[in-house]
């Protein structure tokens, strides 16, 4: 099965990161400085100074790609009266206050900033985790993670984050809320059909398993 669909997953990738890499030409950049005076004095409870968030229930964003970044500052940020694309209590009222420059700004300071990883604590499933992330589980239609996060982790900027070195919490959490709904900003509904065909000990597994993604 792994050497069925190894070389899909090659051609997904290499396809995506020249598509990636023409949004990330025509995107404006932020200013990392300014960024960090709006980080220092507001992101810094949850995300910490730099991005390394000291608790599992808010996501590791050093590192992270500034276009996803801003995209999710956007979902959180509800327009024209409208509900936010992405509902979160925290987030929608901290976002709410920002224009589009000053989401960039924060995009491109947290972008640059070195990620502290965690590491994978569960032996007992570490095979099944790297498994179905990077094989999935041609059974049931379910798609290997690498095949649009990479091999590692990486993603591809402007279009798939990086999830290499999460909490394994926050990245549970996550793929339970594309699950059930509650979370449903993923284009195209990937997400949402990918995690409808996981189990919990699945689940649990693979977000162990990209935890100690390097």
């Amino acid at each position: 099965m792994t050497r069925f669909l190894l070389p899909l997953i090659a051609a997904a990738f290499v396809a995506s990161a020249a598509n990636a890499s023409d949004a990330a030409k025509a995107a404006p950049k932020g200013n990392p400085a300014k960024g960090q005076a709006i980080a220092s004095t507001v992101c810094i409870a949850c995300h910490g100074p730099d991005g390394n968030s000291p608790a599992p229930a808010n996501p590791k964003i050093a590192g992270q790609h500034a276009d996803y970044l801003l995209k999710q500052m956007k979902n959180f940020k509800g327009a024209d009266g409208k509900q936010p694309e992405r509902v979160n209590a925290i987030m929608n009222g901290m976002i709410a206050a920002y224009d589009e420059a000053q989401m960039r700004d924060l995009a491109a300071y947290f972008s640059m900033q070195q990620q502290k990883g965690e590491q994978a604590r569960n032996r007992e499933t570490i095979e099944s985790g790297q498994k179905l992330y990077r094989a999935g589980d041609k059974s049931k239609g379910l798609a290997a993670c690498a095949a649009c996060h990479g091999p590692a982790g990486a993603g591809i900027p402007a279009q798939y984050p990086r999830i290499q070195g999460q909490y394994a919490e926050y990245i549970e959490a996550q793929l339970k809320a594309f699950r059930d709904g509650t979370r449903a900003n993923d284009p195209a509904k990937m997400m949402r059909m990918i995690a409808i065909k996981m189990t919990d000990p699945e689940i649990k597994a693979v977000s162990d398993y990209i935890a100690g993604l390097r």
